[in-house]
């Protein structure tokens, strides 16, 4: 019996090992007919035959379900394994798109910053490298994982970092614009202040005449001169006042203007106009220039002379620095004498 089924056993375990179902039973068949028909074969060996048949089928059917359950488990574990990294990748892509939309916005970085940018780019390096594997081990994604959840925290703080510098940087350009209106309002304030400054000191700089006096004189070829109210004798004007002392007016010629107006009140020898700062536009009769010298009392006088006068009075102003000084009047009458 052993002589007979050792070499059935043998042959259908190489039938098991290279053959599928389909061929391993017409396999089976084939030998058994084969061996079946050997007329020294007894009934026990034949039965003895069967049951190692069906053993091997068996056997077969067992480990072909074996095999199966294993390429089932290896291809359940590739699943997991893929979708594991395919969560991963999903996860390694969003805080990759913050970190991009955060560098990309902010390009001009600086200092402490930069750093953080750039140490946020080498963790995406090193991530990507273990992505792009083919067959990363269960360890590598797991450091992938463990990475992701870094660079996911340096994105975060970089953001807060962020947020608080452009906070810091709004409330710097709002105290610089205020500082730069403070300083504008100065600026304005100083340039008024000055211009006043200017404006009183302009004002405080115009002299001051006192007593006025005005006489009209008779004056002969020989210089000889008398007093005289008499139109017809009279040939000249004598101006006399005080140029009272100044402390802001700066020594030097000062230009004095004499207005005088006849008794019809029109402007007596008018020898041009000057712009008054009380009266607009007047007509003056003579330029008088005199020398001044800063905080002293100075006297003038002055004639006018060769004048041709009518019977009234005569007005006469004193104006320096647009601004009327000194005022006096006369009066002349057609008398015998």
């Amino acid at each position: 019996v052993q002589t007979c089924a050792l070499p059935i056993c043998r042959d259908l375990i190489q039938v098991i090992i290279n053959v599928n179902l389909s061929h391993f039973l017409y396999l089976c068949s084939l030998k058994l007919k084969i061996y079946m028909s050997n007329e020294s074969s007894s009934t026990n060996s034949k039965i003895i035959i069967g049951v190692l048949v069906l053993a091997l089928v068996g056997s077969w059917i067992y480990f072909n379900s074996s095999k199966v359950d294993m390429i089932t488990t290896y291809d359940n574990k590739i699943a997991v394994i893929d979708s594991a990294k395919a969560k991963i990748q999903a996860e390694f892509i969003e805080v990759s798109a913050k970190a991009d939309s955060l560098t990309n916005q902010n390009t001009s970085l600086q200092g402490e910053l930069l750093d953080k940018s750039n140490q946020i780019q080498k963790l995406k390096t090193n991530i990507s490298t273990i992505l792009r594997k083919q067959n990363a081990t269960d360890k590598e994604l797991a450091d992938a994982k463990t990475l992701i959840a870094e660079l996911n925290g340096k994105v975060s703080n970089l953001f807060a970092d962020l947020t608080k510098a452009q906070a810091e940087n709004k409330e710097l350009t709002s105290k610089n614009e205020q500082l730069t209106n403070t300083n504008t309002t100065l600026n304005n304030n100083l340039t008024a202040t000055q211009k006043e400054k200017e404006r009183l000191q302009d004002i405080g700089s115009t002299l001051h005449a006192s007593n006025f006096g005005i006489q009209s004189l008779r004056v002969r070829e020989d210089g000889t001169e008398r007093k005289t109210t008499n139109t017809r004798r009279a040939n000249t004007i004598r101006l006399t006042f005080q140029i009272d002392r100044n402390k802001i007016t700066p020594s030097g010629s000062q230009d004095l203007y004499v207005c005088i107006t006849s008794p019809d009140g029109k402007a007596f020898n008018e020898a041009g106009k000057i712009n008054t700062r009380e009266e607009g536009a007047k007509a003056y009769s003579n330029k008088l220039s005199v020398q001044y010298e800063q905080n002293k009392d100075l006297p003038v006088s002055f004639d006018i002379k060769n004048v041709n006068l009518v019977e009234g009075e005569y007005t006469i102003e004193i104006f320096h620095n647009g601004f009327k000084i000194g005022e006096g009047k006369t009066k002349v009458t057609k008398g015998l004498f």
